[in-house]
């Protein structure tokens, strides 16, 4: 007879194969770069919606942000709640114009709006942060499953890492719009699973003292700083275009970006509600320790066992278009931008070696720095502080008279002020990308005219 354990490893291990077995039937229709990159531009409204909402759903928004709510009470949800917010303006202002430009990655939109130069430094400066965002995943996989069976997190982080790796390898985009949608149908019934017990077993506890949408641990000038950093990834994130790059037309893109959002709003209230729950029943803990806590003491080893798959599946789903969204950096903008006469063969064969390489670097990364929302925030700050200015500005360049100068210095002056500086001040780098953007682009060209006269 399976114990209680075994019972909730036989679940996890039946899903971990079923993910497998799932990229490796989708390599067989991932033979070009398209088709492995944006699953042919083939992607309709309910597909492209659960893949953007499993995407979104990562460690951040489940470990971390219950984690939040553990801390800080109901202003918790305000992480969610910011990516939400830029999400919705990127349905209703960009989502249209992004899948109309045709392009397979963000650097290479840049590219189209300035030259390759910003190309190249868009994707250095994208490829940096988004290893640290794809270790934050491996973090909270090991976190959850040292939980359940025992305190090895970093064994735990080396196996998570290689099924999600290797099935991204093999189907690559094919491989993981069809495990996201799976995964967001388990990560949505775990979730009505613990919140119903979590939530009977609080009581109406879990309400009392809360405050929101401010209170002391986070006052508007934190609100309003999360809101700008976490929500402009949202609205300028490379793995969000990625999605919408594969939607079979605008109007696709821009109703599946509004559709996610209002399916995310009422579930950072559910997972932060979460977060208080545990911190009710088990004031004990680690604020990020409060899911699996939850799932571990609350549940039967049968329902811990698909609560663990579900928030294993919200990992893996971030992990895996993070993983894949770089890789398309490496092998389009840096790799096939300078060998053009790669054939599409050999830029296959670079993609999925750079998957594996892009996937070994991460997880030493998770080795290293074994937090989650610490390791994210600091990413986001530095993408944030590089690229969202020079990007959204770039829409209307001929307007605002923009050169592909100033996005350089944009780039480099915001990315490298957010690296130094951004723990402190995490707006700094945003503000300075602006400064440099527009003042070199309208000073630059007026002195060269002056030293040719």
């Amino acid at each position: 007879m399976v114990d209680d354990v075994g019972l909730t490893g036989l679940v996890l291990i039946v899903y971990l194969l079923a993910m497998i077995s799932i990229g490796a039937v989708a390599a067989r229709r991932a033979k070009t770069v398209e088709s492995f990159f944006l699953a042919g531009r083939s992607l309709k409204p309910a597909l492209l919606t659960a893949t953007l909402t499993a995407t979104i759903l990562g460690a951040s928004s489940t470990l971390g942000m219950a984690g939040l709510g553990f801390s800080e009470g109901l202003t918790g949800a305000w992480w969610l709640l910011s990516g939400t917010l830029g999400l919705l303006v990127l349905s209703f202002f960009l989502a249209e114009k992004v899948r109309a430009a045709g392009c397979f990655t963000l650097p290479e939109l840049m590219g189209e709006e300035y030259d390759q130069r910003v190309r190249f430094g868009a994707s250095a400066l994208i490829l940096v942060s988004w290893i640290g965002i794809i270790a934050a995943q491996i973090v909270a996989s090991g976190k959850l499953l040292s939980i359940l069976f025992g305190p090895s997190s970093e064994a735990f982080m080396i196996v998570s890492a290689a099924v999600f790796v290797l099935y991204t390898a093999l189907g690559g985009q094919r491989s993981i719009v069809k495990t996201d949608a799976l995964q967001l149908l388990i990560l949505l019934f775990g979730l009505i699973v613990v919140a119903g017990r979590a939530f009977q077993l609080a009581g109406p506890e879990i309400l009392a003292g809360t405050s929101f949408p401010t209170s002391e641990a986070r006052g508007w000038t934190e609100v309003v700083s999360l809101v700008l950093v976490v929500g402009s990834a949202y609205l300028v994130g490379p793995d969000i275009y990625s999605r919408l790059f594969s939607a079979k037309d605008p109007k696709t893109a821009r109703r599946s970006a509004l559709a996610a959002a209002l399916v995310l709003l009422p579930l950072a209230f559910v997972i932060t509600g979460l977060g208080i729950s545990a911190r009710i029943l088990f004031p004990g803990i680690g604020p990020e320790e409060a899911l699996p806590v939850l799932m571990a003491e609350t549940l039967s080893p049968l329902g811990e066992g698909i609560v663990a798959a579900a928030l294993l599946s919200a990992l893996m789903s971030s992990a895996d278009t993070t993983l894949l969204t770089a890789t398309s950096i490496f092998a389009l903008d840096l790799y096939k931008a300078r060998r053009p006469e790669a054939s599409e063969r050999k830029i296959m064969r670079v993609s999925r070696g750079a998957t594996v390489l892009i996937g070994g670097l991460a997880l030493l990364s998770a080795l290293r720095h074994p937090e989650i929302i610490a390791t994210l925030l600091s990413a986001y700050t530095v993408f944030a502080g590089g690229l969202i200015v020079p990007l959204l500005a770039g829409f209307w360049r001929e307007r605002l008279r923009l050169t592909s100068e100033g996005a350089l210095a944009a780039l480099l002056g915001g990315g490298g002020t957010a690296l130094l500086f951004g723990g402190q001040w995490p707006l700094l780098g945003m503000a300075l990308s602006g400064a440099f953007l527009f003042s070199v682009s309208w000073l630059l060209p007026q002195s060269r005219r002056l030293i040719r006269g």
